[in-house]
């Protein structure tokens, strides 16, 4: 054995200690650390002939590496939507990689057993428990998983199988959508289904939600084809949502596949003042979950629902190889997603349901939905700020109320990057350059959201 790799086994114990005490000293200096930090151009160092061990090697990291890391777990991290990860998720965590189980099939570990009974939990917390899901790697691999069972689903009622004699059995592909996600366009070109045959469909005025009438009429000028509609339960830029029972009402009168983007959307349903606008969201046929942004665990994890779990299989079968066995009567993990061998993701989704339950985590829902709104008005009141949309849940969408540029409103977010105390990102919205705050960390308190507020408005007043 190389005799350093020896000598920190020896020392494994003592080692342990100092990576935790690491790890202490940033999860309890979170709040201090600057949440963004400009970067320079790094040196890359070459690869070394002989390690340092790991005690040299934690030293290492901590003096290149650690103090221009970002303070992204942190409550002022209002960028994208982007959770942190709760104490007993990063217990979880830890966990995961220590006792490293390959959660592909069951037979010598629990592991895929605690998969299942956490992606029941989760789907009970949506209203899914008519669908069977997996854990994926997050919401671009979950939607990606949906929309290739979607594609399978298509050679279904064309008389072919998709995952047997490839998509060109299937003809041109029509995929609906109002707001589409980035991620849909860039599954449908993994899936060979083709970026371009993503339709976008008007959506209601000053709104990102998808005008249901003119879905209706797209899918009656197919003229009976089967379609794959793409809806949306909460979009990126100002959490719409679309109509969900009404789109799924639309099935009585024309064929298509249901998936619903709820990355973070669904998490409306933890709110009883919200959890109408997830109205419908059990009739999808595939539903996209993103567990590392609401539900605070860390990176990376996200669940696929579906209701036709045996499409699933169809596309995603491992079988055929000598030393994987014979097939089993319930497809594997492996013949679910597009892993093989998979870590065990649903640990700290578990450790965090079990040490928080659905009210622990409807709490942070709640408060993080709170804090928006007192964002949006703070920064409204400041007649500095226009809000683009309505706040509808967790995220604030905005301008600058006097000469929104693109240039100035890029240098808003550069000076309030810079700042160090919170971080937020571009967009446009209805041709409109805006920035976006999206509230979705667990330790955000309305002291974060003021203290974010000010950042914000010192740099507009810069500006002027």
């Amino acid at each position: 054995m190389d005799q350093k790799l020896a000598d920190d086994l020896a020392e494994l114990p003592a080692l342990l200690d100092v990576v935790r005490h690491a790890a202490e000293q940033v999860l309890t200096g979170i709040a201090k650390r600057p949440v963004a930090l400009p970067q320079d151009p790094v040196r890359h160092a070459p690869l070394p002939d002989q390690g340092i061990g790991l005690r040299q090697a934690l030293s290492e990291f901590q003096r290149r590496w650690e103090p221009n890391f970002s303070g992204s777990a942190g409550p002022r991290y209002l960028g994208f939507v982007t959770g942190g990860a709760t104490p007993a998720s990063i217990a979880g965590d830890w966990l995961t990689s220590a006792l490293d189980q390959n959660a592909m099939s069951g037979g010598d570990s629990t592991a895929t057993d605690l998969e299942q009974e956490t992606v029941g939990w989760i789907g009970q917390l949506f209203g899914l428990a008519q669908h069977t899901g997996a854990f994926v790697s997050g919401a671009t691999t979950s939607s990606l998983v949906g929309l290739a069972i979607a594609r399978e689903w298509l050679g279904e009622q064309l008389g072919v199988s998709v995952a047997a004699a490839g998509v060109g059995a299937l003809g041109p592909v029509h995929v609906l959508s109002g707001s589409p996600h980035s991620s849909i366009a860039k599954s449908l070109s993994m899936l060979g289904i083709g970026r371009d045959r993503l339709q976008r469909i008007p959506t209601l005025p000053d709104r990102e939600a998808v005008d249901v009438d003119q879905l209706a009429a797209a899918l009656a000028a197919l003229d009976g084809r089967p379609a794959i509609v793409v809806a949306n339960a909460g979009t990126v830029n100002t959490v719409d949502f679309d109509d969900l029972r009404a789109i799924a009402a639309l099935r009585e009168r024309f064929p298509f596949w249901l998936h619903v983007d709820g990355a973070f959307g669904a998490f409306a349903a933890l709110s009883p003042q919200h959890a109408h606008l997830v109205d419908g969201l059990a009739e999808a046929d595939s539903v996209c979950v993103d567990l590392h942004k609401w539900l605070n665990v860390p990176y990376d994890a996200a669940v696929q629902f579906t209701r036709r779990r045996d499409l699933q299989a169809r596309v995603f079968q491992n079988s055929g190889a000598a030393y994987l066995g014979a097939p089993t009567v319930e497809p594997t993990f492996g013949d679910l997603v597009p892993e093989n061998s998979r870590r065990l993701r649903a640990l700290p989704a578990w450790f965090t349901l079990s040490a928080y339950g659905r009210e622990g985590h409807r709490e942070i829902v709640q408060r993080n939905i709170s804090g928006a709104g007192r964002l949006g008005d703070q920064l409204a009141a400041t007649g500095l700020i226009r809000l683009l949309a309505p706040v509808r849940l967790n995220v604030v969408c905005f301008t600058l109320a006097d000469r929104p540029t693109s240039d100035r409103v890029d240098a808003l977010a550069e000076a309030i990057a810079k700042s160090g105390e919170t971080f937020i990102t571009p967009t446009f919205y209805d041709g409109h350059p805006g920035l976006r705050a999206a509230v979705s960390n667990w330790r955000t308190t309305d002291a974060d959201i003021d203290r974010a507020c000010r950042a914000i408005t010192t740099a507009v007043r810069a500006l002027r």
